[in-house]
Order: structure tokens, then C-alpha cells, then sequence
């Protein structure tokens, strides 16, 4: 995954729309609260069972909602100067040493 390429998409549209100014590392966290309660409304009610057997459609829409939270979280490290991978990579190395260890 080019994570660079999915950025600049996302800027491009925020310059063509003029909605940089507004995408603050604070208004970036809201939106991606907001895409993240898209996402659990998919599945809102549903049965496990029912996940399992969802249409092509519905699966096409979870995808929208894990790219649109893709991006901003994207956005939002990237204003806020953080390395994502980097802060995965610790992240990992923590979660090891408190649950394996």
C-alpha cells in the first residue's frame, strides 16, 4: 500500500475543495470518529451469521468506510508530523512485551 499516493489523493481533493484549511489535526479526529460510526453502522443489529453472509453491496460499503478511516487517520498523522508505520511498529513491540512476556 503506497501510503504517500493515498495522502496526496486525499489533499488534492481538500485543495480542488478548499477544505485544507479546516482539516486541523482536531477537526481530522472528529472526522474520523465520524467515518469510524459509518463503519459500525454497517453492522449495526447484524448477527455474526449475518456478517458472514453479507451481500456484495454491503461489503462494498464497509470497504468505503475502512478507506474513508484510512484516510483521515493518514491525514491526521501526517499534520500532526507522525510517522504511522513507525508508531505501528512500537506499538507492536509494546502489546509483545505486556501480553507475551
Amino acid at each position: 500500500m503506497d501510503t504517500r499516493r493515498i495522502l496526496e489523493a486525499f489533499d488534492r481533493i481538500a485543495r480542488e475543495r478548499n477544505w485544507l484549511p479546516l482539516q486541523t489535526p482536531k477537526n481530522l479526529a472528529i472526522a474520523l470518529a465520524n467515518e469510524t460510526a459509518e463503519l459500525l453502522h454497517e453492522f449495526q443489529w447484524l448477527t455474526d451469521e449475518q456478517v458472514d453472509e453479507m451481500n456484495p453491496k454491503q461489503r462494498e460499503r464497509v470497504a468505503h468506510e475502512a478507506a474513508d478511516i484510512l484516510m483521515y487517520l493518514l491525514a491526521l498523522c501526517d499534520r500532526m508530523g507522525i510517522d504511522l508505520e513507525q508508531a505501528v511498529e512500537a506499538k507492536i513491540a509494546i502489546n509483545e512485551e505486556r501480553f507475551l512476556k
